[in-house]
């Protein structure tokens, strides 16, 4: 009989790593606390308006589509995702604008809009990072299980490319002189939780994939990625069980034999967590277990910033990008509120996703739908979210009319506000920190939590929490890490390529290239 593993939370990692345990021929059953799939990475439906609860970039499709060439199907014959072009507006509190495109010469000149002589650093950025990207992803796709796995012949040969003690803004300077132009490549340290002048260079990857393989919108929001992961696992015979809250896992001795639900043990060989890990260490594993993330040692982490959310079903449509990012007038100060003095600011940073621009059914006909997110801090007894919640809608309403988002409030037909508040109580997120432990070098690696448990035999962790990450592509590669791991451990050779130097790439145009639209918004 083959073994039964129990997978810990329907999110994209626990839902891609069911999937690809099933097309290996094990028995996978899925138990999710909220009554949908998706975790953060779901859909809000309310009176006809669709959301996004979490992700609304998708990038680097690849990844997930070796996942489900594991399970004999395709990305493209399962979703529909479109290309964004422009991929979004930065808009700097500074003054100007980029619509980012991945167009090589018209990028250029967005940038020389701005500072002429900062344009010729993109096509410099773009080969150093491509060189980058080959030479560590790789390493990226390995277990850091311990210290010795840090002397890997690829990573060591990958360090001289990384720049380890230099922030992802530090090194962009040695292409674009203009402030406001590393801005444009590094607000995706946000992805991580992180801070552009803190996040290690590494991470200047993140920007080089938008512009090398697309931003995407997958058609029905990210939530449709995760309703067809699941739907995949299903035709392999995964069980998926909602509203069911696992209250523990069980162990036999130092080895999981199954967990608690409802007062009673479901048996298994072996148990993913795919749950917020600082949350699930807390709340579901036993001291003895956890030697190395006690409830002292957890709360000593440093953690990701979270958001401030506003859902906004609105009357009419605006012409305005797809993804608009608006950077603060003095970004420094805003991020050292966020992550140093835990306040609000009173100019912040945030992001307008303006989706009915690509996809009108996201909302009824002649409305559309507004996603508001401002980085904020993580749960910090300095801010009291049941007194600010009011005043910082307003405040993001009024500022949001700075990207022309003007006269909001009097189209509100619908509404929903979720705070760092709610992330922590309502989708059991440790301190709210939407990002997951952040992403400094003493907690990435082997540092991170590690993809097979440490404290414990026949437990293995997937999602942001643990190695490589937090961000959709990333979460699916610790999918395939997990379960490379599972299935050897077991005795089984993973069928599916581990390599992405054995990939094929998700570009090939005969392959599965999804369709392309260009979105062209009014200036």
């Amino acid at each position: 009989m083959s073994q039964a593993i129990i997978v810990v939370g329907a999110g994209p990692g626990g839902l891609a790593t069911s999937i690809l345990l099933a097309s290996a021929g094990l028995r996978v059953t899925v138990l999710e606390r909220l009554p949908f799939v998706g975790g953060r990475t779901s859909t809000l439906e309310a009176e006809g308006y669709k959301f996004d609860l979490g992700p609304t970039f998708f990038l680097y499709p690849r990844v997930l589509n070796d996942i489900l060439q594991a399970a004999g199907t395709r990305l493209n014959q399962e979703l529909e995702l479109v290309r964004l072009d422009p991929q979004y507006r930065i808009q700097f509190g500074a003054g100007g604008h980029v619509d980012a495109t991945p167009n090589i010469e018209q990028m250029e000149r967005e940038i020389a809009r701005l500072s002429p002589a900062d344009a010729g650093g993109f096509r410099r950025f773009l080969d150093e990072n491509r060189t980058k990207f080959r030479l560590m992803e790789p390493c990226l796709e390995q277990p850091y299980l311990r210290w010795g796995d840090l002397f890997s012949r690829r990573l060591l040969g990958v360090l001289p490319m990384l720049h380890p003690f230099l922030s992802v803004d530090s090194y962009l300077k040695r292409f674009f002189p203009d402030p406001r132009v590393r801005l444009a490549f590094c607000f995706q340290s946000k992805y991580l939780g992180m801070s552009p002048f803190r996040c290690p260079s590494l991470f200047s990857i993140l920007s080089f994939l938008e512009y090398e393989y697309g931003v995407y919108h997958p058609m029905g929001g990210c939530g449709a990625v995760s309703r067809a992961l699941a739907g995949v696992a299903r035709r392999l015979g995964v069980e998926i069980r909602l509203g069911e809250t696992v209250e523990a896992i069980e162990f036999t001795g130092r080895r999981a034999s199954g967990v608690r639900v409802g007062g009673r043990t479901l048996a298994a060989d072996a148990v993913v967590l795919n749950a917020d890990f600082a949350r699930a260490m807390e709340r579901l594993l036993p001291d003895g277990l956890r030697r190395r993330w006690t409830d002292r040692k957890l709360a000593r982490k440093k953690y990701s910033c979270s958001t401030f959310m506003l859902y906004l079903g609105i009357e009419g449509r605006y012409e305005l990008p797809h993804h608009t990012i608006h950077i603060a007038t003095d970004y420094e100060r805003n991020l050292a509120d966020i992550e140093q003095r835990h306040v609000l600011s009173e100019d912040p940073s945030f992001y307008v996703q303006n989706a009915c621009v690509t996809d009108p059914a996201m909302a009824p006909a002649g409305h559309s739908t507004l996603y508001v997110l401002a980085p904020v801090s993580h749960q910090h007894p300095n801010i009291d979210w049941e007194r600010e919640r009011p005043r910082y809608r307003d405040l993001l309403l009024r500022q949001i009319a700075r990207c022309g988002f003007d006269n909001v409030a009097s189209r509100i037909r619908y509404e929903r506000v979720i705070t760092p508040a709610d992330w922590d109580t309502r989708y059991e997120i440790y301190r709210g920190a939407t990002f997951n432990l952040a992403h400094s070098l003493d907690q990435m690696l082997h540092l991170r939590p590690r993809n097979r448990f440490e404290d414990a035999d026949g437990l293995y962790l997937v999602g942001g929490g643990t190695h490589p990450g937090s961000g959709l592509p990333v979460i699916f590669e610790s999918a395939l890490i997990s379960s490379r791991l599972l299935l050897e451990d077991f005795g089984r050779r993973p069928h599916w390529l581990t390599h992405a130097a054995d990939r094929p790439s998700f570009g090939a145009p005969t392959e599965c290239s999804p369709p392309v639209r260009a979105t062209v918004p009014k200036s």
